[in-house]
């Protein structure tokens, strides 16, 4: 049976089923409700601007864009966006996705977190973006109905979202500090270590291995 909320049809496809399993079984509800609210937010935000966004895509996009946080799968260190963004683009590829429906859903995931190019670029990324503003730091939400927005939270309740998830946040990045430059992320870091210093692209300069 066909799954619709607030108006937006949530994907009856084996990659949406599968994707969805793959975060129900690693993390807890916080997270799941989160990533949800995320492919409705953009979902909604798409069609009042007027982007068409795969919705299939979108919703994968938006299940994995955090499973960074929770499973390295990375052998090195790096961003946690890149993490979700290799396991979502390997996901697909290895379900026959062409590499164009691969790339963009990468793209989304990747740079859902830096402010200011996700709107310039393609509908899955730029959606996925603004579903993640909205429901972090509720970007927008004027533009959003207060019946659509009341269906989506009933269906996926926010709980004490404030509080637990920048700690969930924290927890997938306290161990690899260094990838947080240059990034929001190391606000996280700032605001749960008192002993994280972030490093700055003066001081890098500055200690840059040349005479002048």
């Amino acid at each position: 049976m066909t799954e619709i909320i607030a108006g937006v049809e949530i994907p009856d496809t084996s990659a949406a089923t599968e994707a969805e399993r793959f975060l129900r079984e690693r993390a807890d509800p916080l997270l799941l409700h989160h990533s949800r609210r995320v492919f409705l937010f953009g979902s909604l935000h798409a069609r009042a601007l007027d982007l068409r966004p795969d919705p299939e895509l979108l919703y994968v996009a938006a299940m994995f864009h955090d499973a960074g946080l929770l499973v390295p799968f990375s052998a090195t260190p790096q961003r946690f966006e890149l993490d979700g963004a290799d396991h979502a683009r390997t996901f697909l590829r290895d379900r026959g996705f062409p590499e164009n429906a691969a790339e963009a859903v990468w793209t989304a995931i990747a740079l859902h977190t830096t402010p200011g190019l996700p709107s310039r670029m393609g509908p899955e990324t730029a959606a996925t973006n603004y579903g993640v503003l909205t429901d972090a730091v509720g970007w927008e939400l004027g533009r959003l109905g207060d019946e659509d927005i009341e269906q989506v939270v009933a269906v996926h309740p926010r709980g004490a979202f404030k509080e637990e998830f920048p700690r969930v946040f924290y927890d997938g990045l306290k161990n690899r500090p260094d990838t947080t430059y240059g990034t929001v992320n190391a606000d996280i870091l700032e605001h749960f270590d008192p002993a994280f210093r972030r490093t700055s692209m003066v001081e890098r300069i500055l200690d840059a291995p040349w005479p002048s």
